[in-house]
Protein backbone atom coordinates (compact mmCIF):
# COMPACT_ATOMS: atom_id res chain seq x y z
CA UNK A 1 0.00 0.00 0.00
CA UNK A 2 1.20 3.81 -1.03
CA UNK A 3 2.47 5.27 2.12
CA UNK A 4 2.65 8.84 -0.39
CA UNK A 5 -0.86 9.43 -2.76
CA UNK A 6 0.26 9.15 -6.23
CA UNK A 7 -0.74 8.54 -10.02
CA UNK A 8 0.67 6.78 -12.82
CA UNK A 9 2.35 10.02 -13.56
CA UNK A 10 3.66 10.45 -10.90
CA UNK A 11 4.76 6.79 -10.31
CA UNK A 12 6.42 7.63 -14.01
CA UNK A 13 7.84 10.85 -12.57
CA UNK A 14 9.68 9.63 -9.56
CA UNK A 15 10.74 6.26 -11.85
CA UNK A 16 12.39 8.83 -14.42
CA UNK A 17 14.58 10.62 -11.39
CA UNK A 18 15.76 7.60 -9.78
CA UNK A 19 16.86 6.68 -13.33
CA UNK A 20 18.91 9.80 -14.06
CA UNK A 21 19.83 10.82 -10.50
CA UNK A 22 21.38 6.84 -10.09
CA UNK A 23 21.09 4.47 -12.61
CA UNK A 24 25.03 4.15 -12.40
CA UNK A 25 24.37 2.56 -8.95
CA UNK A 26 21.95 -0.10 -9.95
CA UNK A 27 18.67 -0.98 -9.13
CA UNK A 28 19.37 -0.19 -4.95
CA UNK A 29 21.08 2.68 -5.41
CA UNK A 30 18.05 3.84 -7.44
CA UNK A 31 15.74 2.75 -4.55
CA UNK A 32 17.71 5.03 -2.46
CA UNK A 33 17.13 7.82 -4.38
CA UNK A 34 13.22 7.08 -4.50
CA UNK A 35 13.47 6.24 0.03
CA UNK A 36 14.86 10.11 -0.32
CA UNK A 37 12.06 11.49 -2.47
CA UNK A 38 9.65 10.02 -0.70
CA UNK A 39 10.81 10.91 2.62
CA UNK A 40 10.88 14.56 1.28
CA UNK A 41 7.13 14.28 0.65
CA UNK A 42 6.39 12.60 4.19
CA UNK A 43 8.10 15.14 6.07
CA UNK A 44 6.83 18.52 7.40
CA UNK A 45 10.43 19.76 8.33
CA UNK A 46 13.77 21.92 7.13
CA UNK A 47 13.31 22.44 3.55
CA UNK A 48 10.43 19.91 3.03
CA UNK A 49 7.72 22.16 4.69
CA UNK A 50 5.52 22.63 1.47
CA UNK A 51 6.36 19.36 -0.42
CA UNK A 52 2.98 17.28 -0.37
CA UNK A 53 3.58 15.05 -3.63
CA UNK A 54 5.63 13.60 -6.14
CA UNK A 55 5.57 16.27 -8.85
CA UNK A 56 6.57 19.17 -5.87
CA UNK A 57 9.24 17.31 -4.69
CA UNK A 58 10.72 16.06 -7.66
CA UNK A 59 10.48 20.27 -9.53
CA UNK A 60 11.45 21.32 -6.10
CA UNK A 61 13.56 24.72 -6.21
CA UNK A 62 15.75 25.44 -5.23
CA UNK A 63 16.76 22.53 -3.46
CA UNK A 64 15.38 20.15 -6.08
CA UNK A 65 17.35 17.46 -7.94
CA UNK A 66 20.46 18.19 -10.58
CA UNK A 67 18.85 15.76 -13.08
CA UNK A 68 15.29 17.54 -13.67
CA UNK A 69 17.78 19.99 -15.76
CA UNK A 70 19.30 17.14 -17.70
CA UNK A 71 17.90 15.99 -21.12
CA UNK A 72 17.98 12.61 -20.06
CA UNK A 73 15.65 12.57 -17.23
CA UNK A 74 12.75 13.81 -19.87
CA UNK A 75 13.28 10.29 -21.56
CA UNK A 76 10.36 8.08 -21.13
CA UNK A 77 10.14 5.80 -17.73
CA UNK A 78 11.21 1.66 -18.52
CA UNK A 79 8.99 -0.47 -16.83
CA UNK A 80 11.62 -1.36 -14.42
CA UNK A 81 11.94 1.99 -13.64
CA UNK A 82 8.14 2.18 -12.93
CA UNK A 83 8.60 -0.77 -10.60
CA UNK A 84 11.63 0.56 -8.43
CA UNK A 85 9.28 4.02 -8.07
CA UNK A 86 6.33 1.67 -7.03
CA UNK A 87 8.96 -0.37 -4.24
CA UNK A 88 9.46 3.18 -2.93
CA UNK A 89 6.55 4.49 -2.90
CA UNK A 90 5.06 1.44 -1.10
CA UNK A 91 7.28 2.03 1.74
CA UNK A 92 10.18 -0.35 0.94
CA UNK A 93 13.32 1.42 2.20
CA UNK A 94 17.21 0.47 1.94
CA UNK A 95 19.74 2.24 4.42
CA UNK A 96 21.48 4.20 4.16
CA UNK A 97 18.45 6.04 2.78
CA UNK A 98 16.37 4.88 5.49
CA UNK A 99 15.89 8.18 7.31
CA UNK A 100 17.83 10.35 4.32
CA UNK A 101 16.55 13.89 2.81
CA UNK A 102 19.50 14.49 0.79
CA UNK A 103 22.32 12.55 -0.86
CA UNK A 104 24.97 13.66 -3.18
CA UNK A 105 27.81 12.20 -5.43
CA UNK A 106 31.50 14.13 -4.10
CA UNK A 107 34.40 14.18 -5.85
CA UNK A 108 36.08 12.63 -3.07
CA UNK A 109 35.12 10.85 0.60
CA UNK A 110 32.13 11.35 2.08
CA UNK A 111 32.16 14.62 4.22
CA UNK A 112 30.12 13.69 7.54
CA UNK A 113 27.83 16.60 6.99
CA UNK A 114 26.65 17.96 4.50
CA UNK A 115 24.57 21.56 4.99
CA UNK A 116 24.60 20.74 8.83
CA UNK A 117 23.02 17.16 8.74
CA UNK A 118 24.95 14.27 9.67
CA UNK A 119 26.02 11.44 7.14
CA UNK A 120 23.54 8.54 7.26
CA UNK A 121 26.28 5.98 5.13
CA UNK A 122 27.34 5.59 2.10
CA UNK A 123 26.21 3.19 -0.73
CA UNK A 124 28.72 3.18 -3.82
CA UNK A 125 29.68 6.81 -5.43
CA UNK A 126 26.65 8.32 -3.32
CA UNK A 127 26.64 9.33 0.44
CA UNK A 128 23.11 9.79 2.70
CA UNK A 129 22.62 12.72 5.02
CA UNK A 130 19.74 12.31 7.29
CA UNK A 131 18.58 14.84 9.75
CA UNK A 132 18.39 14.48 13.55
CA UNK A 133 15.24 13.95 15.44
CA UNK A 134 15.20 17.15 16.72
CA UNK A 135 15.38 18.91 13.68
CA UNK A 136 13.06 16.62 11.46
CA UNK A 137 11.17 14.26 13.74
CA UNK A 138 8.72 13.21 11.12
CA UNK A 139 11.15 11.57 9.29
CA UNK A 140 11.48 8.89 11.86
CA UNK A 141 7.53 7.33 11.30
CA UNK A 142 6.79 3.90 11.33
CA UNK A 143 4.50 2.91 8.61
Amino acid sequence: MAVVKVNSGDVKLLGRLMRAEAEGEGEQGMLMVGNVGVNRVLVDCLDFKDIRNIRDMVFQSPGGFEATQKGYFYQRARDRDTRLARRAINGEQAWPATYALWYFRPAGPCPDQWYNQPKSGQFKNHCFYAPTGDNCPSVYRNY
